[in-house]
């Protein structure tokens, strides 16, 4: 039997000027679907890495929640403006800060940090964007909230301009520690430019932009490749930069994955009691979290399910092998 879904993850490159719903509006295009959603967006100012998810692999989402991300950037002194990017009205002005006063203020933005977030952003305020909030006009006050900023680097300074790379966990905004770090120095500033070049073990020289999606689908059409699905079921093609959810997705992630036996993925796949599946050693050895379930049959592996352990107890995440 035959499918034509295409299931699997991109690494996309957005280039700077498009959104990221826009970006994906391409992807969708080339791909002739509309089952494509990202797993963190990049401000329309902004390039670099967008990790799609397509098909069935859109419920894998929440598996994504949780990567650190690393950034290149670079930070104009003097001027903030409200969206604290170049696209926003400039609300402030103040001297450029020393070298020396720079190179001071970046210790405290190091490590275990609370960071208000931008005004401008997709946050939610009593169920609505605060970026729509405040262009309605609406006074908007977001809480600090915890994140990890694991590298802090100052590459370059030529006043007005710096150059900083970036490695922080999720929920961290480069436009907020730009603005913070400026503030410190006794200053104010905005992001001029902003390139994210990994999510988790993601590359962003591992990406492709709309065009090399749209040649990888041409030439898919000119000569078709038949690959086994994992649910034993054949797909007519496999587009080359959609990558299929497999061990190495979970390595990038950082996640353990761990193989079982047919009958064990069968059970899997009708939504049996987990329990009584992972009882014994291979319960025991693992700790609370996300797992990944494969099997091997006929030399093909399948992914079967994604699986959590919370307080000793096993649920499911999602079936991918019964979707």
């Amino acid at each position: 039997m035959y499918t034509s879904e295409i299931s699997g993850y991109l690494l996309y490159h957005k280039k700077r000027g498009v959104t990221s719903f826009g970006a994906l509006h391409a992807v969708k295009k080339a791909l002739s679907t509309n089952k494509v959603g990202h797993t963190g967006s990049l401000d329309k100012f902004a390039s670099g890495l967008l990790l799609a998810l397509a098909g069935r692999a859109l419920k894998l989402a929440p598996l994504f929640a949780g990567c650190d991300k690393q950034y290149e950037g670079v930070v104009k002194f003097g001027e903030e403006t409200d969206t604290l990017d170049p696209e926003g009205a400039v609300i402030a002005e103040a001297p450029v800060p020393s070298f020396d006063a720079l190179e001071a203020a970046l210790p405290q933005f190091r490590g275990a940090i609370m960071q208000e977030p931008p005004a401008y952003s997709a946050l939610h305020v009593d169920g609505r964007r605060a970026s729509a909030l405040v262009r309605k006009g609406e006074t908007v006050s977001l809480q600090k909230r915890p994140v990890s900023i694991y590298r802090l680097e100052l590459v370059s300074y030529t006043p007005p301009f710096a150059e900083i790379r970036v490695h922080c966990s999720k929920g961290a905004y480069i436009r907020s520690l730009a603005r913070d770090i400026a503030r410190a120095a006794g200053s104010c500033a905005r992001l001029e430019s902003l390139n994210r070049t990994r999510i988790a073990g993601f590359r962003l020289e591992d990406a492709v932009d709309e065009d090399g999606v749209s040649e990888a689908v041409a030439e898919t059409a000119a000569g078709a490749v038949t690959s086994a699905d994992i649910n034993g079921q054949k797909h007519a093609s496999r587009i080359s930069v959609i990558h299929p959810v497999d061990k190495k997705m979970f390595a990038l992630l950082n996640m353990p994955c761990r193989a079982v036996d047919g009958q064990t993925a069968r059970s899997m796949i009708h939504g049996k009691n987990l329990a009584p599946l992972m009882r014994g050693e291979f319960d025991d050895e693992f700790a609370n979290g996300v797992l990944g379930v494969f099997c091997e049959e006929n030399g093909v592996e399948r992914f079967i399910a994604f699986i959590e352990k919370k307080e000793k107890t096993w649920k499911y995440g999602y079936v991918y092998a019964g979707a």
